[in-house]
């Protein structure tokens, strides 16, 4: 009798659990994005907030944990509850904070679920407005003959400034002097006043300035050109001399780990709705931003490019030496 009661609650409890799952979300879901607000991610988890509201019947709350080059937020969402009500959107820095930080309270990507690629954009190498050099083969020469005299700004250790500057330094096969700052905007404002001279910068951040010819433009980042009007002369690097240099910032959904698959599966099938809400590609579009729609979309393949990226910029950074506490 006993045996079968116990078979019996054992039966119910799995039931329970079940509907529990079947019926998630029954609840608001908070994004955690580990920037502050106002920033670039921030504006894409508020515009991905608002697409996944109709396919999760939910409302999305953004959170901005900011702070430590984003593993505070990090932090936070590998220790919240694994039951889909708590979100990470992330950018390439997830990929690059275990090399980044000697300490980090959290592995990756063992200790998250990964959802799916969102999009991903290049960066653009821009120079102060006075600078001589007018086009990338004559800011080459014009580097070379100013040895380490030349100086590179970026938004601080981990930003997408700064790992694109180290990339960009590794294939120029030369050293610059780094310029750290508290952000993109101060960073931008000392560029545009001549402070420093250099910055590799998210172009979705540097093409007002362009448009406002606030700064000189010498290079895409990508593969491929960017459709936008600012940009419609600038050569990609690849092209302009440095064979196949290719640094795209991309952003990424997760959940802690142990989440449970149903849960996985309903928050990845409601991404993929959102992705391709019409207002959002148009968004992220004029943000210089593409949509991800090839094998990242799916967690597998999401994780399989995170691990790639991790062992990529792992070289990139240690070669550097450039650690954070």
């Amino acid at each position: 009798m006993n045996k079968f009661w116990r078979c019996g609650a054992g039966l119910a409890l799995l039931a329970s659990a079940s509907l529990a799952f079947a019926e998630f979300p029954d609840k608001p879901v908070t994004l955690v994005v580990p920037f502050a607000a106002g920033g670039p991610s921030d504006k894409i988890a508020r515009d991905l907030a608002e697409a996944l509201r109709k396919p999760l019947g939910q409302t999305v709350i953004v959170e901005n944990a900011a702070g430590a080059g984003g593993t505070i937020g990090s932090t936070k969402v590998a220790r919240a509850a694994p039951d889909g009500y708590t979100l990470l959107l992330h950018h390439i820095g997830m990929a690059t904070a275990p090399a980044l930080y000697r300490k980090l309270s959290y592995k990756v990507p063992e200790d998250f679920e990964t959802l799916g690629l969102i999009n991903e954009a290049p960066s653009v190498v821009i120079g102060k407005p006075m600078l001589a050099a007018n086009n990338f083969a004559e800011l080459r020469q014009w580097i070379a003959s100013n040895g380490g005299k030349v100086n590179l700004a970026h938004a601080g250790l981990g930003s997408a400034s700064h790992l694109c500057g180290l990339m960009f330094q590794s294939a120029l096969k030369t050293s610059m002097t780094p310029v750290p700052y508290k952000g993109t905007a101060p960073a931008m404002t000392d560029l545009i006043g001549g402070q420093v001279d250099l910055m590799c910068e998210q172009a979705t951040n540097a093409v007002p300035q362009i448009e406002g010819k606030k700064v000189k433009v010498y290079g895409i980042t990508s593969l491929k050109r960017l459709p936008l009007p600012s940009l419609k002369d600038a050569p990609t690097l690849s092209e302009a001399g440095l064979a196949d240099f290719n640094v795209q910032v991309w952003h990424g959904l997760y959940a802690p780990r142990g989440t449970p698959p149903a849960v996985l599966a309903k928050l990845n099938a409601a991404l993929r709705v959102a992705l391709k809400d019409p207002d959002l590609i148009k968004r992220e579009e004029a943000l210089g931003l593409t949509v991800v729609s090839d094998e990242r979309l799916e967690p597998a393949g999401h994780r399989k490019h995170l691990e790639a990226e991790k062992a990529r910029w792992s070289k990139v950074i240690k070669d550097a030496g450039e650690y954070a506490d």
